[in-house]
């Protein structure tokens, strides 16, 4: 047992606190206007992120948003995706993208997902497309990208434009792309937990000068901007504007990108060399077109081979001092807003809008339920500054609970 709980990661450097230091001392600490002008695109920090970023994964437009939720909201603004439309997203990730399908008044469609990577299964994806559906929103969970060797295909048959919140896998690549790069928009989040940290913000990168055009009018206000870009058609903005602190951080950040990525990968790479031979605990396989950049490191549990459950090894991992999961997050079509179909008020707009017809019944994904409930744990280990040392301590820790684990039926 740790005699002190491994601390929380934290990497911000010399580089981001003299940044983070020259513009409090000298300001502004923000630089938009929400009207027509020189200042409506923000200041020269966040136009400065937006080119590194746009730089760095070889993209056309890079759009800044305070954070990656409202750059997802961006995203569905972007693409015209309102009421009486459908946008297929898996149900195991975090709430905000599903949330920012209904922020439009569309309506989100679950898929289930791959059991290995944990991302979208094209086949579940294929089965949910109707008439109605505008977009695939894909999760690149846990730090890898979906299969879209098969997504993209699909895409391209139904005419729908695809959507990735790449919030977990910046730096992460499929068959030499960047993941977030390889659908008609993609989303990075800059929060607290993520690889590039900035306490909160996001970025929205497209290839489309089109989508570039709404995220920004969405981004600040567009309605008073409609008569300088009718091109664009009508929408509803609101102020999702990056600050300039923020700009500068993220900028500094995003600097560190490759190093950051290269010592979570040599950690998972050395972490599943050490549990090797465990029965009952297995690595998932990463597919040979992915370069992982582990936002998590995931492990399979089979119960019955291991002697113990899933959520019993979590439990006594965390007393040792080495947090593990039990699963992910719930499957989202789970939570009351989608078993109730309210999500404004008491109404049942937009679930039955114009007749549309959604199931949120327990077992419509039945791979998701499975590995929330029983087969998926995983740790947060494999992050800078940890280290090989941390790594050793936490086999170390595995195998005194396996020993135990008689004790702890």
């Amino acid at each position: 047992m740790l005699k002190h709980p491994l601390p929380t990661p934290y990497f911000i450097g010399t580089q981001e606190i003299t940044a983070a230091t020259k513009l409090l001392k000298q300001g502004p600490l923000s630089d938009y206007v929400g009207a027509p002008g020189a200042y409506f695109l923000g200041g020269k920090h966040v136009r400065s992120l937006e080119a590194a970023f746009a730089k760095t994964f070889k993209v056309k437009y890079a759009v800044s948003f305070n954070s990656a939720t409202t750059a997802l909201h961006g995203a569905i603004v972007a693409l015209s995706i309102g009421p009486g439309d459908e946008v297929i997203v898996p149900p195991y990730t975090m709430s905000a993208t599903p949330m920012a399908v209904l922020m439009n008044g569309a309506v989100p469609i679950f898929a289930d997902i791959d059991p290995h990577t944990f991302c979208l299964d094209p086949k579940s994806v294929e089965r949910n497309i109707t008439k109605r559906t505008k977009a695939i929103l894909v999760v690149n969970l846990f730090g890898q990208t979906a299969d879209f060797g098969k997504l993209l295909p699909l895409a391209k048959k139904y005419k729908l434009n695809i959507i990735e919140d790449n919030a977990q896998a910046p730096g992460a690549l499929w068959r030499g792309r960047p993941a977030g790069t390889i659908g008609d928009i993609g989303v990075f989040s800059f929060n607290v937990h993520k690889t590039i940290q900035a306490g909160e913000g996001g970025v929205l990168v497209t290839n489309n000068k089109r989508y570039a055009l709404r995220a920004q009018l969405c981004r600040n206000h567009g309605e008073n901007l409609a008569a300088e870009h009718p091109e664009a058609g009508p929408l509803v903005g609101s102020n999702y504007r990056m600050t300039e602190l923020t700009a500068v951080l993220c900028e500094a950040q995003l600097s560190r990108l490759d190093f950051l990525t290269r010592k979570r990968r040599a950690l998972a790479a050395y972490l599943t060399k050490r549990l090797r031979g465990i029965p009952g605990l297995s690595v998932p396989p990463v597919p040979k077109d992915n370069y992982h950049v582990y936002y998590v490191y995931p492990l399979l549990i089979d119960e019955q081979t291991l002697g113990i459950s899933r959520d019993t090894l979590a439990d006594a991992m965390t007393a040792e001092g080495f947090p593990m999961s039990k699963g992910y997050l719930q499957p989202l079509y789970l939570l009351p807003l989608f078993q109730k179909r309210q999500a404004f008020n008491a109404t049942h707009f937009p679930f039955d809008y114009q007749g549309m017809k959604q199931n949120y019944a327990k077992g419509i994904c039945p791979v998701t339920e499975r590995l929330y409930e029983q087969k998926l744990t995983w740790t947060m280990l494999c992050q800078h500054p940890r280290t090989k040392k941390d790594v050793d301590l936490f086999v170390t820790a595995l195998h005194k609970v396996l020993a135990h684990k008689g004790e702890l039926r």
